[in-house]
């Protein structure tokens, strides 16, 4: 059995910052990780809007969060997959298959995930031209052409993004109209950049080194053809990372967890930070700022509810 003061769930930017706020504040703080430590940022291949570093691989800079967090003393237990949790006593209980822990607070920071395609060549070229983040990446196809899978605000949004950069954008999409908001639709529909490839679906990625071409099916014709492009952003959908808490805490309706402006939750003594809260942006320096504030009111709660002295 080990125990801590507080166990944050995760090891991306959003759970190692709030390891160096909890380690800083005087708590026995551990990270507990079902993967390797420094959560999606590892996979990207750079990164240009991370202030201090105009420009940084995803993988250096999580060494570099990790380091800090290392500098404190934190616990790290990666690889570490999570049997049972019980977040409504206290302590918390988190059992994995190796070990047993207690904590007086937990700190949910396990992210999210766009949704996969699932076709061939998709995971294949992640980092080399398939990519779910057009903020992330969008600057690296200047005078490139590229293809957004989806028809929803994001799909949207996220092409009209990419034409700041890109010749041209094209919007495939499975129906035959959009779901994004009439607003958001016609500036793409007024946007010169824009190709709308619909009643479409993605059923291959291809190239050599680089994405260089999609293989999509017209979903009424069943016809196949095959678009040139330099890059592939499917945005069909984000699922958050929370399968294992059981409805234990209040989510929305797509799972994300509700929290209030400190990072709490619906349960006391649990915080959740970064992309798997309900948030309107999801980026490592969000990530990192939602870390901050809920390890500063995770310290607040072991120090004012969990310690205090009893009258």
């Amino acid at each position: 059995m080990k125990e801590f003061d507080t166990i944050i769930l995760g090891g991306g930017p959003a759970g190692f910052s709030a390891g160096i706020y909890a380690a800083r504040g005087a708590l026995s703080t551990a990270i507990i990780d079902i993967n390797m430590l420094g959560g999606q940022p590892s996979n990207y291949l750079e990164l240009e809007n991370y202030p201090g570093y105009p420009h940084i691989g995803g993988f250096d800079l999580m060494e570099k969060f990790e380091e800090h967090a290392d500098k404190f003393g934190v616990e790290k237990f990666p690889m570490q997959e999570i049997e049972k949790i019980d977040l409504i006593s206290n302590p918390k209980l988190i059992k994995t298959k190796e070990e047993e822990f207690r904590a007086k607070t937990v700190i949910i920071a396990t992210g999210a995930q766009p949704m996969k395609l699932g076709v061939p060549g998709e995971k294949e070229y992640v980092g080399r031209g398939v990519s779910y983040c057009a903020v992330c990446d969008g600057a690296f196809y200047r005078d490139k052409t590229v293809a957004v899978v989806g028809g929803g605000n994001s799909a949207v949004e996220e092409a009209m993004y990419l034409t700041k950069f890109a010749n041209k954008v094209y919007i495939i999409h499975r129906r035959d109209a959009l779901r994004a908001d009439k607003i958001v639709q016609q500036r793409a529909f007024n946007n010169p950049k824009i190709e709308f490839v619909w009643d479409s679906v993605v059923k291959e990625i291809t190239g050599h080194e680089l994405v260089e071409k999609v293989v999509i099916e017209n979903v009424k014709t069943h016809e196949i053809s095959e678009l040139d492009t330099n890059g592939v952003f499917p945005y069909i959908g984000i699922v958050p990372n929370i399968d294992f808490i059981n409805g234990q805490v209040e989510q929305d309706k797509g799972g994300f967890i509700i929290t209030d402006e400190t990072m709490k939750t619906s349960v006391d003594g649990v915080y959740a930070v970064g992309d798997v809260r309900h948030t309107p942006l999801r980026q490592v320096i969000t990530a990192a700022a939602d870390g901050a504030i809920g390890a500063v009111y995770a310290v607040k709660y072991v120090e004012e509810v969990v310690t205090a002295p009893s009258h």
